[in-house]
């Protein structure tokens, strides 16, 4: 699960963000968004454009310096903020759907 979870954080291009249930929906976990906290604390940020995940309407989620650090970041890639929210009409990334075929045997 966070395998494909950092995957997805992985495809954010510079300039554009993403929520944290966006990110689990593009994974196939949909309504999972705390598993994406827990999938990018636990990877130690390995070169993962954390800073480009937030939460829901675009609104920073962490604490203290951290929240400090994710804006100055966004900031210095040109992302625009409306307030303490990004501005996610302008900078909403907005992942590709899933080619994935059904599991076999699966109807619909």
């Amino acid at each position: 699960m966070f395998v494909r979870i950092q995957a997805m954080v992985g495809t954010i291009p510079k300039g554009k963000v993403a929520t944290y249930g966006s990110v689990a929906k593009a994974a196939g976990y949909p309504g999972a968004a705390r598993q994406v906290v827990w999938a990018l604390r636990g990877s130690g940020a390995r070169g993962l454009p954390w800073h480009r995940v937030l939460g829901a309407n675009g609104r920073i989620r962490l604490p203290g310096e951290y929240g400090f650090e994710q804006r100055l970041r966004l900031q210095a890639e040109r992302v625009s903020f409306i307030g303490d929210r990004v501005d996610m009409g302008a900078h909403e990334f907005v992942f590709p759907r899933s080619r994935r075929s059904k599991a076999p045997g699966r109807r619909e």
